[in-house]
Order: structure tokens, then C-alpha cells, then sequence
């Protein structure tokens, strides 16, 4: 089997992949050491206050993203979909390995966290339309029957960029020690970054176009327009089906790692190695959440994830609320259980529900608004909300209602497995 005449299938996973990995890889470990960064480039008197401003930063690479999925959504549905990856793939690289030789507070003052900022923004843009184009690209290319197994191949590479970005990150954590790590070890993971861009762009210069998009599918005017004129339904029901799983993927793994380690005193290492062997888990059963979406369909898969978050959020986060590794590794695993199904089963769902025309525009829309206005700002808005409250368990209490809302927006969604993709 092949994916695109003329190009083994392997080549063409992997190439699609790889975006993902070095997309993933670099917010894993900003996100992972926002700790550290905020010391460097927002130094406070108040640790909090510093872990703040960094997870603000976090946060509007984020909000960016919206941005990113209207450009490059353009560029994918009106001149194709390998132009719109490789743009992508370059951008979130050099990104990448700017943030580690950028000068930090106190070697430029307030020029760092400006710089910082910029780099941000760039590669939020960027990040808007990876992973919504590689998915894209795969579903295009992939037999109907097996759109669900091929279709989770972007989380895959997603994955294997936060492991790989987790494990670098407690590697170089645990070889130069904790205090070479808080003063220029933290650089090592982003510089080594470049090293996956150039490998990325290599790959995708061998894609080729899927044959969907023929030159008269090709909306006239912009496919933004278009489809916030005709396809805004599908839209905001995509924004409301990822709430559970974009808000809760950020919870458990940039923000609790930071948890586990100002608040509950764990060591920065440890911390690492507990996100990831539950980003493994993730791993672990996202393939097989493909092949049984192909087989059981979509919305069983997506009420699975919301029913669970509903019923073990609070107690999968009392577990991760205790000194003991092996409690948090089990809650950590257990969120990792529920998250990978819910974005292994998303990604063939979302671009099942728009046509080729305005598919890129459509799955970057809805997709970038969810996970910039609410996965990418949850570390911000819970870190502010438990020192407003003083209750750790507000968490948990944000997973139950996003739960409830994505299982809402799974009503009267059409289920199209072993369907032919809308024209």
C-alpha cells in the first residue's frame, strides 16, 4: 500500500511526522523548564511571579496560534499542502535554536524577555498549522478504512517530540547536575533542536501533493471567509470537542510538572522522569486508539475520553497530589490514558468534518482556537487560580468541566467512519 503514487508509505509518515516531533519537542521543554526560564529572563523576588511571566510567554506562543491556522490554512487549502509544511517545519526550527543562544535579563536587561516574546510568536504561528496540515496530509492520502489508524499518525510524532524533549531535558538534567542546569544547562535541549529541523526539512522535500485538491476544488476567494460564512457549525463543535483533552494534556504535563516541583518539592529529575513514563503511556496506546476508531467509530472513542475526565480527574489528581513517585506516576499515567485516546481519535475526526476546499483552513481554525485560547493559556490560568483560591484541587475541578462540555458537543455528530472523506 501507498500512501502517494511513486512514494513508499514510510516516507511519507515520516516526513509528515517529523514536523510534529520538533513542533512538540520544543514546547516539551520550554515548558518543562519554564521554571528556570522565568529566572533568567523575568527574575523576581517572588518565585511565583517568575513562573508567571514564563508561563505568560507559553501562553501567547499560544494565542498566536489562531493567527498561524488562518495563515497557513490559506496557504495549504490555495497553493498546497507540502508548501505549507515545509514554511512551518523552517520556522518552528530556527525558532527553536534562537531561544538557546538568546542573552538572558542579565546580560541585556529588557531586551531578553522581548526577544523572547518575538521568538514566541513566531513559532506559535508556525505551530498553527503543523499539526492540523499533517493531519490533513495523512487522512488525504490514507484508505478510508484505515483514515482513523493513519489519521493519529500527527499525535504520534507529537509524542515522540514531548518524550524526546522530556527525556533530553532530564538527561541533560541529570549529566551536568542541578546546578549547571539552572545556570546554562537548560540551553543544551533547545540547541539540539536544530539538529531535528534540518532532518525535518530533508524529509518533506520528497512529499508530493495529495491528489484531492485538484486546481477546480481550489476556492476562489479566502478560504477564511469562506469558512467562517458556511462551515462555522463544525467549527466551534470542534473548538468544544477538544476542550477536555487540549485543556487537560496541558494540565498534566507542563503544568503539574512545575507543581510537582515548587509546590510539592520534587526534584527537578524526578519530575522529568514522572512526565516521561506518563508521556510514554500517551504513546503507548495512541496506535491502537487509531485502529479501534476505525473499528468501534469516533464518538464512542470521544465519549470514553470525556466520561472518564468527568469521573477521574479528582481522584487521578489526589494521587498526583503526594510525595510518593509511584502514586503520581499512576495518576500522571492515568490522565496519559485518557489524552492519548482523545487526540489519537480527534485528528481523523476533525478533518472529516470540513470539505477539501477549505480543509486546512478549517481543522487550523477550530483546532488553534481551542488549543490557543484554552490549552496553551491553562498553565497561566491555573497557576493564578490556585493562589487566588489556595486550593490545589482547582485542577481537577477544570477537567470535570471540560469534560461535561465536550461530551455535550459530541451530540448529533455525525459518525463517519469507513466514509469517504467530504468533497
Amino acid at each position: 500500500m501507498k500512501l502517494s503514487a511513486g512514494i513508499p508509505k514510510h516516507v511519507n509518515l515520516t516526513a509528515a511526522t517529523v514536523g510534529n516531533v520538533l513542533e512538540w519537542y520544543d514546547f516539551a521543554i520550554y515548558g518543562f523548564l519554564a521554571a528556570i526560564i522565568g529566572k533568567h529572563f523575568f527574575p523576581a523576588d517572588d518565585p511565583t511571579a517568575s513562573l508567571l511571566a514564563s508561563f505568560g510567554v507559553f501562553a501567547l506562543g499560544f494565542l498566536a496560534r489562531p493567527l498561524g491556522g488562518i495563515l497557513f490554512g490559506h496557504i495549504g487549502d490555495k497553493i498546497g499542502r507540502k508548501t505549507s509544511m515545509l514554511i512551518s517545519i523552517s520556522l518552528m526550527g530556527g525558532g527553536t535554536f534562537a531561544i538557546g543562544i538568546l542573552p538572558d535579563a542579565s546580560r541585556i536587561g529588557d531586551a531578553a524577555p522581548l526577544l523572547l516574546v518575538a521568538v514566541r510568536v513566531v513559532q506559535g504561528l508556525s505551530m498553527g498549522g503543523e499539526y492540523t496540515g499533517s493531519a490533513v496530509y495523512l487522512a488525504e492520502s490514507a484508505p478510508d478504512e484505515h483514515r482513523g489508524f493513519i489519521g493519529c499518525w500527527p499525535q504520534v510524532g507529537c509524542l515522540l517530540g514531548v518524550l524526546l524533549g522530556s527525556g533530553c531535558a532530564a538527561l541533560t538534567s541529570t549529566i551536568v547536575g542541578e546546578a549547571a542546569m539552572q545556570l546554562w544547562g537548560w540551553r543544551v535541549p533547545f540547541l539540539l533542536g536544530g539538529l531535528i529541523a534540518v532532518w525535518g526539512l530533508l524529509m518533506r522535500r520528497q512529499m508530493e501533493e495529495p491528489s484531492v485538491l485538484d486546481a477546480s476544488e481550489r476556492v476562489s476567494g479566502s478560504p477564511l471567509i469562506v469558512v467562517m460564512r458556511n462551515h462555522w457549525r463544525p467549527v466551534l463543535r470542534l473548538v468544544c470537542l477538544l476542550l477536555v483533552t487540549s485543556i487537560g494534556y496541558y494540565m498534566q504535563f507542563v503544568y503539574a510538572a512545575s507543581f510537582l516541583s515548587e509546590k510539592m518539592h520534587i526534584s527537578t529529575a524526578k519530575s522529568m522522569d514522572i512526565n516521561t513514563l506518563a508521556i510514554f503511556t500517551m504513546l503507548v496506546v495512541t496506535l491502537p486508539a487509531g485502529w479501534l476508531a476505525d473499528r468501534l467509530g469516533r464518538k464512542p472513542m470521544l465519549a470514553f475520553v470525556a466520561i472518564g475526565s468527568m469521573i477521574f480527574a479528582w481522584p487521578l489528581w489526589w494521587l498526583i497530589h503526594h510525595q510518593s513517585f509511584v502514586l503520581i506516576l499512576i495518576g500522571q499515567c492515568g490522565f496519559g490514558v485518557l489524552y492519548g485516546v482523545g487526540f489519537a481519535v480527534i485528528m481523523p475526526t476533525m478533518v472529516e468534518m470540513f470539505p477539501a476546499s477549505v480543509r486546512c483552513s478549517g481543522t487550523a481554525i477550530g483546532f488553534n482556537l481551542c488549543l490557543g485560547l484554552f490549552g496553551g493559556t491553562t498553565p497561566l490560568v491555573v497557576t493564578y487560580l490556585v493562589s487566588r483560591t489556595s486550593n490545589d484541587f482547582v485542577p481537577a475541578y477544570v477537567l470535570m468541566v471540560a469534560g461535561v462540555l465536550s461530551l455535550f458537543a459530541l451530540y448529533r455528530l455525525p459518525e463517519n467512519r469507513g466514509k469517504p472523506l467530504p468533497k
